[in-house]
């Protein structure tokens, strides 16, 4: 039984904090994905594409946010060159294998594609020549390692486009730092500016009922944000509602800090966003909208 103490208000004790109460991580072979999945999806021109989801299995991410669990899937070692492009040339060996036709691919790694130690930087050619024939790809990062790296990864794409999902999260100052996600909302929008003057789409990702957020105030916030996502013109935001199981969690809701969203708070969430008008303009449309059931994907 871990004591818990009041939550740490600086980071490197917060990253200790939340280490602290992880459980036991499964070992994973680096040159096997996690899963993979497929879905439709809502395009820019309002058309449906089959878009394949890649689970990767690669390093874990080097950040200690309090809500996340994905280092479950991950490895401790540095991912090891070749592996990237060999999980996502078996991912598409599979698709082709049972007839399913995609047109983009989602490559999500649990943790930093721009990371060099998750994704090495050699591998970028080769993971081009595993996308060949797609129309756009989608990775994830921290706001942090929006840079070269960026623009090395969309120069070795010969043919998809590129757009790089963020976690936001929230715009409530408070909660945002607590998070440990060592960003603001400066932070997050200098990397939105940087990727739309290069013509790299943004999808974000905010939280429905992030801790440390007051209950009454819920609804305000998640507002707040996505009218901030889009201001920063995102195409896409994602709703992720907030879950437990990483034990950092079930630390804060004993504190009284998290309550983790019902089936109905998110149905009510998602209602409420997507009623809700956002300012658009022909150079920044409105984003689409859309449920992220993470719970319930190929992990």
């Amino acid at each position: 039984m871990h004591y818990l103490s009041p939550y740490p208000e600086l980071p490197a004790a917060r990253d200790r904090f939340i280490l602290d109460l992880r459980g036991p991580r499964p070992p994973h072979d680096p040159w096997r994905y996690q899963g993979v999945s497929v879905e439709d999806e809502l395009t820019e021109q309002g058309e449906l594409a089959r878009v394949g989801t890649v689970f990767l299995t690669g390093r874990e991410c080097p950040w200690r946010c309090a809500m996340c669990d994905l280092w479950r899937h991950t490895t401790h070692a540095d991912t090891p060159p070749g592996a990237i492009p060999a999980q996502i040339a078996a991912a598409r060996q599979l698709w082709r294998g049972n007839r399913e036709q995609i047109s983009r691919i989602k490559l999500y790694n649990a943790s930093n594609f721009f990371d060099h130690r998750a994704v090495p930087e050699t591998d970028y050619p080769h993971i081009a020549g595993a996308l060949d024939g797609l129309e756009q790809v989608s990775v994830e990062s921290h706001p942090s390692s929006i840079g070269q790296r960026v623009e090395r990864f969309a120069s070795a794409l010969r043919g998809p486009s590129l757009e790089v999902a963020m976690g936001l999260e929230t715009v409530h100052p408070v909660a945002l730092d607590a998070l440990n996600k060592r960003m603001t909302t400066d932070d997050f929008a200098r990397a939105t500016g940087w990727l739309r003057d290069r013509a790299i789409s943004v999808r974000v990702f905010l939280l429905i009922y992030p801790p440390f957020v007051p209950a009454g105030e819920q609804d305000e916030w998640l507002l707040r944000s996505v009218a901030f996502a889009a201001s920063c013109g995102a195409s896409v935001i994602s709703l992720v509602p907030t879950r437990g199981g990483n034990g950092a969690m079930e630390a804060l809701a004993r504190e009284g800090l998290f309550r983790a969203p019902t089936p109905e708070d998110v149905r009510r969430s998602f209602e409420l966003v997507t009623s809700h008008r956002l300012a658009a303009s022909p150079q920044t449309p409105a984003p689409r909208i859309f449920l992220d059931p993470w719970a319930a994907n190929a992990h």
